[in-house]
């Protein structure tokens, strides 16, 4: 994309834009967000007011028209990613999309092949990837702080309202039509998408879904395992129908010197190692997608690498689909 600066329209402005993502737009150079668009209109003229936004609309084909705008963050919950995200490719428009990037793995190879058709740039919002702690931990395992990579152990147990889930928004993800499945949908693309980060393409996954609590009407216990290169296992267990007090957010990657320990949604490390253990704190930025998106406008702006392609997406989808099917 041969411009001088990503003008951005938020297609969806909720909670996740409130702080997460929205201001960020206008931190990271050669960025500017001109325009937002939500269905409801006064929620719409709300945000745009006290986020200094210039334009709001109600329609998102309105935003999409604007011949202003070179790139479209899309925000709203996953039942629509995949037709805004393709509208916004066949304008022309580079495209930032919110995870899960689709409902499932066939609307995410649809999006594939409407960005190659397009010849479009898209990114997907799988922002932990740039964050200091994530890349210290990519760091150490590449240069063997811990020896080869035997194993990784991954818990996300939380109680039927888990505290890790956007306040305010509602019950939408537990509808499938509309999130694609349960909280699993929504917190786990973070962590496997922070696997296949490290750890590259999978050799091969299994898993399965039961819904162990007769009140819920979708999955509230998710297991699953990913054979990577090299013969690393890993295991992922969700649980969303504990008590409180049995609450669990921890990720153990286990080699032949040592281990990583970390909380996925956390922002330290512990290292064990032969020399002892250290653990590292980090701060995470305020705005927490803002290196992602300062890749993502790089990325358009054709000075560095997609941070996180609709191709990777699309084997992250077909494992949450293989992960969730109902036993």
């Amino acid at each position: 994309m041969d411009n001088h600066k990503i003008v951005w329209g938020i297609i969806g402005c909720g909670d996740v834009t409130e702080k997460k993502s929205g201001p960020a737009f206008n931190i990271v150079e050669n960025s500017r967000l001109l325009a937002v668009m939500r269905r409801d209109s006064a929620k719409a003229a709300d945000y745009a007011h006290r986020h200094q936004v210039p334009l709001w609309y109600s329609n998102a084909d309105d935003l999409l028209n604007n011949s202003e705008l070179n790139a479209v963050y899309v925000a709203t919950p996953p039942s629509s990613h995949l037709e805004y995200a393709i509208s916004a490719l066949r304008k022309g428009k580079a495209v930032y999309v919110e995870k899960p990037v689709t409902l499932n793995s066939t609307e995410a190879l649809t999006l594939l092949e409407s960005v190659k058709d397009t010849g479009g740039k898209l990114v997907v919002a799988h922002y932990r990837r740039q964050l200091p702690l994530f890349l210290k931990i990519k760091e150490l395992i590449e240069k063997g702080e811990i020896g080869a990579i035997r194993t990784v152990q991954l818990r996300l147990w939380q109680s039927r309202s888990p505290a890790l889930v956007t306040k305010g928004a509602g019950d939408w993800r537990t509808n499938p039509a509309v999130s694609g499945g349960g909280y699993f949908f929504d917190l786990a693309p973070h962590q496997l998408d922070l696997m296949l980060y490290f750890f590259g393409m999978p050799v091969s996954y299994h898993g399965f879904s039961v819904i162990q609590d007769d009140d819920n009407t979708v999955a509230d216990h998710t297991t699953g395992t990913i054979l990577f290169k090299n013969q690393l296992v890993f295991t992922g267990s969700w649980s969303f129908n504990v008590a409180r007090e049995n609450q669990a957010d921890s990720c153990e990657i286990v080699g032949s010197l040592g281990r990583i320990t970390f909380s996925i949604f956390g922002n330290s490390v512990v290292v064990n190692t032969a020399a002892g253990e250290k653990e590292l704190v980090f701060d995470h930025p305020e705005n927490i997608q803002l290196p992602m998106i300062s890749q993502t406008v790089d990325y358009f702006m054709d000075r560095a690498p997609n941070p996180s392609s609709i191709e990777e997406a699309l084997v992250l989808m077909r494992i949450i689909d293989e992960f969730s099917k109902i036993r």
